[in-house]
């Protein structure tokens, strides 16, 4: 009897968050910096667009892992290159961003929904490319420095009109993409680079 109650339950929620399935692609644009604690470095943001699918599971209440391909990245740059530490790199970061948010409706105007959500999300760099500025005739950092993956949190807001979907999101690093750098007499630098930026995409429910 237990087990004919928990097959129809199932069947009952299953139905039910079907009926509330919807997915689709979604294209966007993002600016991202990466930072470092280095008083005498300075970085720039980087800009991209980016391309993906999201699946929301839920009305009032939902869930929405999405996979987002974008380049990420920027440029650290000393001021001279007498410096003790010279860096003057430009950083390209192919990425496949894998985020899981957790979503409210705060409210319902008929032809349109207004949403916050918020959730982990994990940065996976598929690509490395490091290119030295004018001036400089090798690179500081080393594909070797950089992190495969970096953990993050995103936090932000959308709108739902007929079958389009925006979004407003800000990204937070939690853990260094770029720790530490050996440099070429084989001193070693902390570096403490982490990712963050915005991004805005508009997404389409084809379901």
């Amino acid at each position: 009897m237990k087990k004919i109650l928990l097959l129809a339950f199932s069947l009952v929620i299953s139905s039910a968050l079907m009926a509330q399935l919807s997915l689709g692609p979604k294209i966007g644009y993002t600016t991202n910096k990466l930072s470092t604690d280095k008083s005498d470095i300075t970085t720039s943001l980087k800009s991209s667009f980016l391309y993906g699918a999201f699946v929301r599971l839920g009305e009032k209440v939902y869930i929405q892992p999405e996979i987002n391909f974008y380049t990420a990245g920027g440029v650290f740059e000393t001021p001279s290159l007498t410096s003790p530490n010279p860096v003057n790199d430009e950083v390209s970061l192919k990425t496949i961003q894998i985020p899981l948010y957790i979503g409210f409706k705060l409210a319902d105007l008929k032809l349109a929904n207004i949403r916050a959500q918020a959730g982990p999300t994990a940065n996976i760099v598929s690509s490395k490319k490091i290119n030295p500025l004018a001036g400089s005739t090798y690179t500081t950092i080393k594909n070797t420095d950089i992190k495969d993956i970096q953990w993050g949190f995103q936090v932000g807001a959308g709108v739902d009109v007929l079958m389009f979907t925006l979004d407003v999101q800000y990204f937070l690093g939690l853990n260094n993409l770029i720790s530490d750098i050996q440099l070429e007499n084989g001193e070693t630098v902390k570096f403490d680079s982490k990712s963050n930026g915005f991004m805005v995409s508009l997404g389409w429910k084809i379901l």
